[in-house]
Formats: structure tokens, C-alpha cells, sequence
């Protein structure tokens, strides 16, 4: 198993993307990064040259993204413009091949969120016929997206892993897979069940926080992590885990701590 995190969770600077924190991650030893993708799309090409040199410079290498779609973009409801989102999906595709990316998240909560009066079935299709027109283009760059269920206050539209399923399976894109958050499955009430059923086929990328404050983990026994475990084990999921949390305590001092709790994660349940 892999251990990253979101720097966009964390992130101080004007940019919103955490690339500030890219030194400290790497020394203190993760695997790769995780940085946004629509963060990295406001940034003008001069920019985004410094930004991968430091990337770059920093050795870690940036192997997921997320935040697909900024939060103007109509992904649902009366005003979609299917061509702005596919060239759109194309420049930012291009951008994560460009650094590294093989996974990118699609949550993008305020995108996708159903409008208010809007029928939820003509939303989700929305999304799947996006999906069938994206996906293609992510393949092209050698990118699975994943979509990302994200609990019902942040979104109306795909909520757990088995709703994640469930669009995959409609879209039916090859590389159209489903992300698990323990935060939001803790939230949503999700049984570990659903990934131990589907995880197998349709699981390609975790995000991880302790539920209790959505703050990064420090202890096996602050929550009850075991189940949500061993159903990754039975899903034979052995890919990454990416930190998305916030660092009450500052990012340098948490990121340490959870560098050695994700140590002692793999050693108990061999992740």
C-alpha cells in the first residue's frame, strides 16, 4: 500500500493547491502527493511551470488529483454546456498527464449538486453521459477517474460507494472507477459490505481521516478502523490511501504523526 495526502485540504497559499507543503511531504516520507486539478487550471501557463518545477524538484511524485470540476461549472441541471465541460476535461487531463496523474478524483459536490426542482434521475444521467464523454479523453492520457460518493451536506448526488457502483455501471467507461472516503462513509452510515461485494471490480483509489473532526488519524483506537480494513482486504485492494483531513494542530506536526500512524496501520492489518 501507498500513503499520500491532499494538499488542497491543508493549503495556505493564493493558489489553493498546498504546494507549499510539497517539501515537508516528501522528507517526511510519503509515497506521492495529491494535488486539485481545478486549483491547477486557474493558474496561467507561467505559473503552472513554476508550480511543476517545484513539484518536480521536490522528488515526490504526484500519482492521484482531485477536485476535477471548479465549482462554476454546471455538471447537472438546465444550464449544462457539454462542450465547455469536455474542453475543459481535455486541458485539465492533459495538466495532470503532465505531472504524473494516473488517478483523478471526480467529487466536485458543488458541480454536480443537483439544482433545487431538478429531477435527481435526469441529474445522474447528466453526470454518466459526462462520464462517457470524459472518459475517453482521461484514457487517452493513460488517467482512471474515480468517482468520489461524498456525504449529503457537501452533495445530493452520489453519496456512498454503492451509489458510486451504480454510476460506473451506467456510465460503463472502462475507466470510469468508484474512490471510497471512510470520513464520508463513517458520516453516510455505509456498510463496509459494499466494498467487500464490489470493492474487487469497481474500487481503484481510498481517502482516509479520522471521522471524528475530520482530522488527520494519530491513533488505531481513536476510531473504529477494523472493519473498514479488512474489507479492503477482502476487496484485495492494495493500491493508495491518501490523507484528506484537516491539521488542527498544523500540517508539519500532523503529517508526521500520521506518517507513523499509517506505519502502524499496515503492520496490524498489513495494508
Amino acid at each position: 500500500m501507498k500513503f499520500g495526502c491532499c494538499l488542497n485540504m491543508v493549503a495556505g497559499g493564493p493558489d489553493g493547491t498546498g504546494i507549499e507543503h510539497i517539501e515537508k511531504l516528501a522528507q517526511l516520507g510519503y509515497d506521492y502527493v495529491e494535488l486539485p486539478t481545478a486549483q491547477m487550471m486557474e493558474l496561467d501557463d507561467e505559473a503552472f511551470a513554476a508550480f511543476k518545477e517545484r513539484l518536480f524538484k521536490a522528488g515526490i511524485p504526484c500519482e492521484t488529483s482531485n477536485n476535477l470540476f471548479p465549482v462554476n461549472m454546471r455538471l447537472t441541471g438546465p444550464d449544462v454546456d457539454m462542450d465547455k465541460i469536455t474542453d475543459y476535461a481535455r486541458r485539465a487531463f492533459a495538466r495532470d498527464h503532465e505531472i504524473g496523474v494516473k488517478i483523478c478524483v471526480f467529487g466536485s459536490g458543488p458541480a454536480k449538486n443537483v439544482p433545487e426542482g431538478f429531477p435527481m434521475e435526469r441529474g445522474f444521467m447528466q453526470v454518466a453521459e459526462i462520464l462517457r464523454k470524459i472518459g475517453p479523453i482521461a484514457a487517452e492520457y493513460g488517467i482512471t477517474i474515480v468517482l468520489e460518493p461524498l456525504r449529503k451536506a457537501e452533495c445530493n448526488l452520489i453519496n456512498t460507494f454503492a451509489e458510486g457502483v451504480e454510476m460506473a455501471k451506467t456510465a460503463k467507461v472502462d475507466n470510469v472507477k468508484v474512490l471510497v472516503d471512510f470520513y464520508h462513509l463513517t458520516v453516510e452510515n455505509e456498510p463496509v459490505s459494499n466494498l467487500s461485494r464490489d470493492g474487487e471490480e469497481f474500487l481503484r483509489h481510498v481517502h482516509f481521516a479520522n471521522p471524528n473532526g475530520r482530522v488527520y488519524p494519530v491513533s488505531l483506537d481513536e476510531a473504529d478502523y477494523g472493519p473498514f480494513m479488512e474489507a479492503l482486504k477482502d476487496a484485495k485492494y492494495d493500491a493508495r490511501i491518501s490523507c484528506e483531513a484537516y491539521t488542527p494542530n498544523g500540517f508539519d506536526h500532523d503529517a508526521e504523526v500520521t506518517m507513523e500512524f499509517f506505519r502502524k496501520l499496515q503492520e496490524k492489518y498489513g495494508a
